[in-house]
């Protein structure tokens, strides 16, 4: 079935046989990204976010072997992840039982452990560019999933023309597309060759080898974009589904003490050692 999404036309798929058949039989075909204007915004359709097809593929190979390279998805990433979370919960016994809002705190964290990948370092909580950068992340992450947004996304070449809150969004994205810049520049001065500390270096020494390929995928462009993708993508998508973990245990107390009693269960030196 078609539908139009605004002016877009847009394949709605229904059923189970039908979603099975696109996605998984024929899942090279139906891979591209949708063309959504805010999301283009943020990384002008840069980055492996919003890129399709031959440079979309060697994007996230790199990105992928990169980021196994320093750690994701094996054993080492495990220690980083724990002292973030003594460090989360340093911060919550600050409060003293007293109630809080933990979704800057959870965001912090998450983006800390990427950081430390991606960036090759970690923040405090209290550092004030880490504030204004975690403090963009969540407006723009709001800002986009008001109706007007959505709006937005159907109607671009009406409403950027209009006054209104959809130009915060506008405004957000550029102050976090100067940080990531930002970033990336301090990197690019400081990089030596050979001895890469995170995932920037590596693209940058990369960027450098492809530097006489008038064609290459690895551009400054396409390195901002992955940044801010890695960044924004891996910070919102972990943090709201540790909220949700959290009001899951706040609805039904009585499975707080099954969580800590599985929590405690797995230090046990034969469960760490475990390969799973």
């Amino acid at each position: 079935m078609t539908v139009k999404f605004g002016p877009q036309p847009v394949v709605v798929l229904v059923g189970l046989d039908a979603v099975h058949e696109a996605l998984v039989q024929q899942a090279d075909v139906f891979a591209g990204r949708a063309n959504i204007p805010l999301f283009m915004k943020i990384t002008d359709g840069t980055g492996i976010g919003m890129t399709n097809g031959e440079c979309w593929k060697q994007l996230r190979r790199f990105s992928m072997a990169t980021l196994k390279d320093f750690g994701v998805g094996k054993r080492s990433i495990e220690e980083c992840i724990r002292e973030e979370a003594k460090c989360l919960v340093k911060e919550f016994q600050k409060y003293e039982g007293s109630p809080c809002d933990p979704m800057y705190f959870l965001s912090t964290a998450v983006c800390n452990v990427i950081c430390s990948v991606v960036c090759g370092e970690r923040f405090e909580y209290q550092d004030q560019n880490f504030i204004e950068l975690m403090s963009v992340i969540n407006a723009i992450i709001y800002q986009m999933s008001t109706p007007l947004a959505q709006l937005y996304n159907v109607f671009p070449n009406i409403l950027r023309f209009l006054p209104g809150p959809q130009h915060i969004v506008l405004r957000k994205i550029k102050e976090y597309q100067k940080m990531i810049a930002t970033i990336i520049e301090k990197h690019m001065d400081t990089v030596t060759a050979g001895s890469p500390r995170d995932f920037i270096d590596v693209y940058i020494m990369k960027m450098k080898q492809e530097s006489n390929n008038p064609s290459t995928n690895y551009t400054y462009e396409n390195l901002n974009g992955t940044v801010s993708n890695l960044l924004m993508g891996g910070t919102e998508t972990s943090s709201t589904t540790l909220r949700y973990g959290l009001l899951i245990l706040i609805k039904y107390p009585h499975i707080q003490g099954k969580a800590q009693d599985g929590h405690s269960h797995m230090d046990t030196p034969e469960l760490l050692h475990q390969s799973h």
